[in-house]
């Protein structure tokens, strides 16, 4: 472990740190029943911001091994609504990149081939790259080609040496994982061909700020990005900046960008980067109340859960995801106040939260045990979870929103 007192991107030493959550457990460390007594490890989680480029940081530098081979269970086809959205993103470049027999799509953290099985079904030919072994499996299981491998420019290079050029890179959720970011965006720039595409998803910074969303922030979050962020980064490789899409259910507010070797900016990008310096997102007065949201969200949620536990209430919690590591551990939230949490992934079943331990089972349980309440910790899938346990509240079973406000539905 590291702790970074230079920007990930334009190596500026004028960090300012806005938010510190203290020592956390890794995020996807969950525990077997015989890890339960054993010490965990943690590492610090504080959060700055470059005043120079505009980079929203954490210090820590966990190695990434910990993080993705040895602690990775997410499956991204676990979720209906990602499922649907990548089927949109993969058909519209189909269409729109006039992709064929005679391309090649290459997914960088391809998962578990959620979204490249959709070009393969087009009869495009495709490339995942990913480490984490249970999902690479997967993908293959699936037909999709993967190399389980990190990438970066020593990889972009012998696929170009084999005679690899990608017409469009698919880099979702992954930029945001990367510690040497200009690694990253060097190997994009050597692996796509010269009129191809990048398009790169993340959460947007702004949309976190603005909605106290701190269980975003956690070790596999090496970085936060607003437009001005990626535009100064992929500059310094060559690459511009052309066009944005927002996506506001997604993950709590979601950019897709689009980027190419040649600069042909759109109205939204020119848009995008305006608003944000007129709101001042590279500022670090943007980030400087962050810290007070977030603990009032914590105190108002604690307050709620232990007054409804004293009640009588029981509670449950919905979705065994990363940012639900990060706000239990936080507000202290554990076994004494949740009982059990759902999840539809399979591979979490029978384990326990790292931190506060509180079991992992499957989503039957919510109408075998029937909790008065269930915390949605998946909140980014409200809209999705609710829709699937439809017969939780029909039996009288109640939700708990924590993010952006805690609300009772």
């Amino acid at each position: 472990m590291s702790t970074e007192a230079t920007c990930r991107s334009c190596g500026g030493t004028a960090l300012e740190v806005f938010l510190s959550l203290g020592k956390m457990p890794l995020p996807d460390a969950f525990l077997t029943e015989e890890a339960r007594s054993e010490p965990e490890p943690r590492y610090p989680l504080d959060v700055a911001v470059c005043p120079e480029c505009a980079l929203v940081q954490i210090l820590e530098e966990v190695p990434p091994e910990k993080l993705f081979v040895e602690n990775y269970l997410y499956f991204s086809s676990f979720s209906d609504a990602l499922l649907r959205h990548a089927r949109d993103h993969a058909m519209g470049l189909v269409e729109s990149r006039r992709l064929g027999a005679g391309s090649l799509v290459v997914e960088l953290a391809s998962n578990d081939g959620y979204l490249l099985k959709n070009f393969a079904s087009a009869g495009v030919p495709v490339l995942g790259i990913d480490p984490a072994p249970e999902p690479a499996r997967a993908a293959e299981a699936a037909g999709v080609p993967t190399l389980r491998e990190f990438f970066g420019t020593d990889l972009a290079r012998r696929l170009v040496a084999e005679g690899k050029r990608a017409d469009v890179i698919v880099a979702n959720n992954v930029m945001a994982h990367v510690p040497d970011l200009n690694g990253f965006v060097a190997g994009m720039a050597v692996l796509l061909a010269d009129d191809g595409l990048i398009t790169v998803e993340n959460p947007y910074v702004r949309d976190l700020v603005d909605h106290g969303e701190f269980d975003t922030i956690y070790h596999e979050h090496f970085c936060y990005f607003s437009c001005t962020s990626v535009d100064t980064l992929v500059r310094r490789h060559g690459l511009f900046l052309n066009h944005v899409e927002y996506f506001p259910d997604l993950h709590g507010g979601t950019l897709r960008w689009h980027i190419a070797k040649r600069e042909e900016p759109t109205d939204a990008v020119r848009g995008y980067l305006a608003e944000e310096r007129r709101r001042g997102v590279g500022r670090p007065a943007f980030y400087r109340d962050f810290a007070a949201r977030v603990e009032g969200i914590r105190d108002e949620l604690v307050a709620l859960l232990r007054g409804l536990k004293d009640g009588g209430a029981r509670l449950a919690g919905y979705g065994a995801a990363a940012k639900a590591t990060i706000l239990l551990n936080y507000t202290g939230i554990g076994s004494d106040l949740l009982d059990f949490i759902v999840d539809r992934n399979v591979h979490k079943h029978g384990l326990y939260m790292p931190g506060v331990h509180v079991p992992i089972t499957g989503p039957e349980a919510l109408a075998e045990r029937r909790p008065d309440y269930t915390v949605i910790l998946a909140w980014n899938f409200r809209r999705e979870i609710v829709h699937q346990q439809a017969a939780y509240a029909e039996q009288g079973g109640r939700w708990i929103v924590p993010i952006p406000s805690v609300e009772v539905v």
